[in-house]
């Protein structure tokens, strides 16, 4: 018995040990690096030029759904695998390709930083490492994109403007990043907005009863009516007759997401002035409140002419989607 507790103790104590070397080793990583939506792709140039990375361009750079012009998903930046060192292996989002002894997938966080996503695909041929892109290519993906929504959070958090009146008008609580100000404040809608140089960033909260956008099964059409309603009472152009509708000439995107626990209708599309010619991209959140028998709308939409959106939408995304019920 006295052999069996020195053993116990003695595994109790490795197993501490190694606990506590893991957590030795993220508390010295350094910080990751890399702008929002920028991945690093690791793969030699070879392979690079050819099937394996059209095959990423693909999935990785595919068109954002809801733009007005193409942008695409990441931005990609490629190293062969001789230099994955010092700044790249600092990457926040890393995707390593390569021809090995068999084919695989691993995936690995805060391995040289932190926070970081390392993904690794391997094959013997070609025709494997296609295979294990095609497979895995949609996991990864929803893994960067939320990893980068919370660390387009943190960086807001760094600076954020207060919520008071959200709170009070709608029982939510909202993490809205420096440089907006509030341009609107009604009984049942607030209108928040960033102008810079090129343009602006808008969010917009309000609610409707469940029915509202529930009242048939085309859910779609009745998100788009409640939104041009709305548009119609509150968003107005400087020239006369003019007011915000969803752009008729191209049907938005419709999804059902989970936000705040609560059951969501996400849609993207195009928003336009009517008589006018500004437009641009917009993204609705339409969160189902069973308990206050409401939805919660909080849209964002984005006014940047002749220049990229992509990540001017993501930054509304990130704002939208740290939404927290406080009753």
């Amino acid at each position: 018995m006295k052999k069996i507790g020195i053993l116990t103790l003695l595994v109790v104590s490795l197993f501490s040990c190694k606990e506590s070397s893991k957590e030795d080793v993220q508390a010295i990583l350094s910080e990751s690096n890399g702008k929002i939506n920028n991945v690093s792709i690791i793969i030699d140039d070879n392979l690079w030029n050819g099937e394996i990375g059209d095959s990423i361009r693909k999935k990785f750079a595919a068109p954002v759904d809801g733009l007005p012009q193409e942008e695409p998903l990441f931005t990609l930046n490629q190293y062969p695998t001789k230099v994955f060192e010092g700044f790249v292996r600092k990457s926040r989002n890393i995707i390593v390709v390569k021809k090995g002894k068999e084919a695989g997938f691993a995936a690995n966080t805060n391995k040289f930083a932190k926070p970081q996503n390392i993904f690794f695909i391997s094959g013997t041929d070609t025709e494997d490492v296609l295979n294990v892109i095609e497979e895995k290519s949609a996991e990864i993906i929803k893994t960067i994109k939320a990893s980068e929504i919370i660390e387009n959070q943190i960086r807001m958090k760094k600076s954020l403007v207060s919520d008071e009146q959200i709170q009070k008008k709608f029982g939510v609580s909202l993490q809205i990043g420096f440089g907006f100000k509030y341009d609107m404040v009604k009984e049942n809608f607030i209108w928040l907005r960033k102008e810079f140089t090129s343009g602006y960033n808008s969010i917009l909260i309000y609610q409707v009863p469940i029915e509202k956008v529930e009242k048939d099964t085309n859910i779609i059409a009745n998100i788009t009516a409640m939104r041009d309603e709305i548009g119609k009472a509150n968003i107005h152009g400087t020239l006369p007759n003019t007011w915000m509708i969803t752009e008729a000439a191209y049907a938005p995107y419709l999804f059902e997401v989970n936000v705040a626990n609560k059951k969501t209708y996400l849609t993207k599309g195009t928003w336009e002035l009517k008589n006018d010619f500004m437009a641009g991209p917009f993204v609705n959140y339409a969160i189902k409140d069973t308990k206050n028998n409401r939805y919660l709308i909080i849209e964002g939409f984005t006014y940047n002419p002749s220049k990229s959106k992509r990540d001017l939408v993501f930054e509304l995304e990130a704002i939208i989607q740290s939404v927290k019920f406080l009753k």
